[in-house]
């Protein structure tokens, strides 16, 4: 169960950043530099990005299961909520957003699985984000710089990102960008998390 633990918290991050990026590379309209990994959920290919979001989510929750095996129980638990995000934002689908999917119009107001699926943003924003500060003390002084400054730009890129897709003038159209400097640092960090948990590796 450990070792098994560890390789789900190995393989949740790129697996996740590579299943973005290819399906918002061969969805049609969609601009990675404008649209939520979120809006791939919508339309006659959905079901790919909502499985995906499915598949990593379950992923992180053995991996936070390792975790608390181990000891690190606040830790499993901040690192747990985080994949309970990502698991709802796959059964819950966003609204249209900046324009995509083209030619669905934005419901005047929020419909209810859109504000389910808000909701659940918020939990892998604060669980990761937070996974990353508790984290910080335990490896010496580079990984607590490096978990700090993963969290704090993984909180930060998350939110100018939210501020993006709420339709922000001047950053509407780079909304999708920083929402993937988000991912990729913020995942990067769980995978780097993973390789160094060399406690998850006895049984």
């Amino acid at each position: 169960m450990m070792k098994v633990s560890r390789w789900c918290g190995l393989l949740t991050g790129p697996l996740f950043i590579a299943a973005f990026f290819v399906l918002g590379a061969v969805r049609d309209n969609y601009n990675p530099m404008r649209h939520p990994v979120s809006a791939l959920s919508l339309g006659p290919w959905g079901w790919t990005a909502s499985l995906a979001f499915g598949v990593c989510g379950t992923l992180g929750l053995i991996f936070a299961a390792g975790l608390w095996r181990a000891g690190g129980m606040v830790a499993a638990i901040l690192v747990g909520l985080w994949a309970i995000g990502l698991l709802g934002l796959g059964l819950f689908d966003t609204d249209p957003v900046s324009g995509f999917p083209p030619g669905q119009p934005v419901p005047p107001d929020t419909t209810f699985h859109s504000t389910l699926h808000n909701l659940f943003s918020i939990l892998v924003l604060l669980g990761l984000t937070a996974a990353c500060f508790v984290f910080a003390g335990e490896r010496g002084w580079l990984w607590m710089g490096y978990s700090l400054a993963s969290g704090l730009v993984f909180g930060v890129a998350f939110m100018v990102a939210g501020s993006g897709f709420a339709q922000a003038p001047n950053l509407v159209d780079i909304g999708g960008l920083w929402q993937r400097i988000a991912i990729v640092v913020g995942w990067t960090w769980l995978t780097v998390l993973a390789f160094l948990s060399k406690e998850l590796s006895s049984a």
